[in-house]
This record gives structure tokens, sequence and C-alpha cells, in this order.
């Protein structure tokens, strides 16, 4: 038996020990984990405009924060999530989830926008563990239930998203914008407490060293169609998921609503709504055609888009639409997720990386360009620009179905 199989005999035993294992209030803790410390990425954006008063900037450039957030956040799954294949996963979560402890307070006690956008962008890169926890469910799940497990996760993961604008728009409106990182440090020092006593210890898979790790994530892609069709669709969904949170701050914050932060962060209630979807979604993934419920999700984005458009002046509607865009993304966001993750089982973490840092590296760069849009065109110039990417990921995901039909033959079956 050579090196290669050694290695995958074990990871196979150790697969099926974890499986045996997994129970439901092990889904419930890691989506709590990973739902409290995403959050860590979100907190800023419903305090855009009281961090723009305090420093006197332009609104627009204070919202270079939430982007920097987003673009350390794809920076860290670029370049530690690869890790979890190699490392033991126990000791990197509670490492990076220090670092971020470390970044939240630096953004608290930041004398000078400058310093804050740097602590953003560490809090950014340290806030990377929910893409450590969720390969790890998607091994000790059972092969038949993955995709529900996935969205089970997912759920507090997109709840924690939504929900921390409420908590910052709620607690920046009554302590003050400093306060709500204050407190999420205080938060994350839990986490690694709980993740100390209760998630086992995880062998690595990979025996190389970093740099062979890192050249093996252009492998992925290169041999992996799958990845890159996932990958694509999901960049421009996420990014008009980012370009959305953020100039919808800017929307209701200005004429005629003047909304406070924390009415604002209300918003986060309607988006949590739709993220409960996310298990049904999984569970739709574990038996249908993925494809089919991926094209459904972007079909409810650009309705969605439609409805915010139309409805920006009037609140009730405008909630609505908000509901049918976070369904969206769960259908989108879990089916991509799940269709990954069957594809290489050792590699997950590597497959989650190329997937997730692209994902938010859309995310980030949606936010600079809703931000420019929303400058120059106003909302109307948003929504533009964000149909124009759903519009993109349709054709990907046509093209991609109508070349996997020609070569059908050649190409490996992956859903």
């Amino acid at each position: 038996m050579t090196m290669g199989q050694e290695l995958s005999a074990a990871y196979c035993r150790i697969d099926l020990f974890c499986k045996m294992h997994l129970q439901k209030k092990d889904v419930a803790i890691m989506a709590v984990c990973t739902g409290l410390i995403v959050a860590n990425i979100y907190y800023i954006q419903p305090l855009i405009i009281l961090v723009a008063k305090e420093f006197h900037i332009p609104e627009n450039v204070a919202g270079s924060a939430a982007y920097l957030t987003q673009a350390g956040y794809a920076t860290g799954l670029l370049l530690l999530v690869p890790l979890g294949d190699m490392i033991e996963k126990r000791k990197q979560i509670i490492v990076v989830t220090s670092v971020a402890v470390l970044s939240l307070i630096g953004v608290a006690i930041a004398p000078a926008f400058w310093i804050m956008q740097v602590a953003c962008f560490i809090l950014g890169l340290s806030s990377i563990v929910p893409q450590l926890i969720i390969p790890l469910a998607a091994n000790l799940a059972d092969t038949a239930q993955r995709g529900k497990v996935i969205g089970s996760i997912m759920s507090g993961l997109l709840i924690g998203i939504l929900l921390s604008r409420t908590l910052s728009g709620a607690i920046g409106a009554w302590l003050g914008w400093r306060s709500m990182f204050w407190i999420a440090a205080a938060v994350c020092m839990v986490i690694m407490v709980v993740v100390f006593n209760r998630f086992p210890k995880n062998h690595s898979s990979f025996s190389g060293h970093y740099g062979t790790l890192m050249r093996s994530l252009l492998t992925l892609v290169k041999n992996q169609p799958v990845l890159r069709e996932a990958t694509s669709i999901s960049m421009c969904s996420f990014a008009v998921f980012g370009s959305f949170w953020t100039t919808m701050v800017l929307l209701f914050s200005n004429e005629p609503y003047h909304f406070s932060s924390y009415q604002v962060g209300l918003f986060g209630l309607a988006g949590a709504a739709g993220a409960l979807a996310a298990p049904l979604v999984g569970g739709m993934s574990d038996k249908g055609n993925l494809r089919r419920t991926i094209g459904a999700g972007l079909g409810i984005f650009l309705f969605s888009l439609l409805l915010l458009y139309f409805s920006r002046y009037h609140v009730i509607v405008f909630v609505i639409g908000v509901v049918l865009l976070d369904i969206g993304q769960q259908a989108i966001h879990v089916s991509n997720q799940t269709r990954v993750y069957a594809l290489i089982p050792e590699a997950r973490n590597r497959l989650n990386t190329v997937y997730m840092s692209c994902s938010f590296a859309g995310t980030a760069t949606g936010t600079a360009i809703g931000l420019y849009l929303w400058k120059h065109f106003n909302w109307g110039g948003v929504i533009a620009g964000n149909m124009v990417l759903i519009v993109i990921a349709i054709l990907i995901l046509i093209i991609s179905a109508r070349r996997e039909i020609r070569n059908k033959p050649a190409l490996l079956k992956t859903v």
C-alpha cells in the first residue's frame, strides 16, 4: 500500500469514527459558534453613519471599513483556511479566534480612522473560523445527510450575519459604536472556551508543506469544472449581497427616512427570517438537481431586486424584498457548497478555500462597487448594477450546464 493509500484509508477510518459521534447538539453548537464569529464581519455596517460623524469623514469613506473587513476575510480564507487540511483544527480555531479578540479591541480603541481600517482588515482576516467549522461538519456528517447538516450550520452563519446588523445598530444607538466591539471581544473569548471543551481534536489529511498545499489550490481550480462554476456564480451573488446591505444603510439614513442605526439594524430581522430557509434548502440539496435549485435562487434574486427598487418608499414591501433576497442567497449558496464538498472529501478545506475566498472577494468588490454607484447614481444605480451581476450568474449557469451535456462522458458525475 502506498503512502497516499494509507493516508486515504486513515482518513476514511477517522471520518467513519466521527460520523458515528455526530449528534444534533453538536450541530447546534457548531451553528451557534459559526453565527457568533461570522457576525464580527458585519457589525460595522449599520454603524457607518456613527463612525463618519465621530471621525468627521464622508459616509462613503467610512463605508471603506466594511469592505476592508470583507477583504480581510477573503484574504484569511485564502491564506489560513487551507491549513485546516494540514494542522489540528481545534488548535487553529482557538489561535485564530484569539487574534480576532485582539483586533476587535483594536477597533474599539482606535484613535484615528486609518488605525480602525487596519484593525478592521485584521478582524476580517481572523474571522475565518466558520469556514473551518463547516468543512469539519461536512466530514462528520453521513453522506445522505450532508446537505441538511451544512444547511443547519449555514442557518447559524446566516442568522449571525443578519442579526449582527440588528444587534450592532441597537448597541450603537444605545451605548455608542465602540461598545459593540468590546461586547464582541467578550463573546469571542467565551467561544474559545466552548471550542476547547466541546470540539474534538481533528487530525490532518495532508502530509506536505504549506507551499505544496497552496499550489494544490490551483490544481483543484484547473481540474474541477464544478468548483469553477460554483465559485463564479457565488462571487456574483455575494457581490450583490454585500452591495445591498451596505448601501441600504445609506438609503434609510438619508431623505426621506433619516432612520437611526437601531432602526436600520432592524432590517436584519427580515433577513434572518429568510435565513431560516437554509435547512430546507439543504434537505432539497440531498435529494434534487442542485442546478435547478441554484437557478431558482437566481430567479428569486432577480425578482427581489425589482421589488427592492420599486418599494424603496414602501417599507413593508421593502421588507418582503429583503426576505426574498435572503431566501435566494440560501438556495444559491447552500446548493453550491454542497456540490463543492462532494468533489474530494480529503480536500474539503482547500475546496472551501477556493470557493469562499472568491465569494468574499466578490462581497468586498460588490460593496465597493455599491458605494461607488450610490455616490454617483443613488439607489437606482445600485439596483441596476446588482441586476447585471445576477444576469451574469444566470449565463454562467446556463453555459456550464450546456457544456456538461456536450462533454458528459468526459466529466465526473458530481451532482
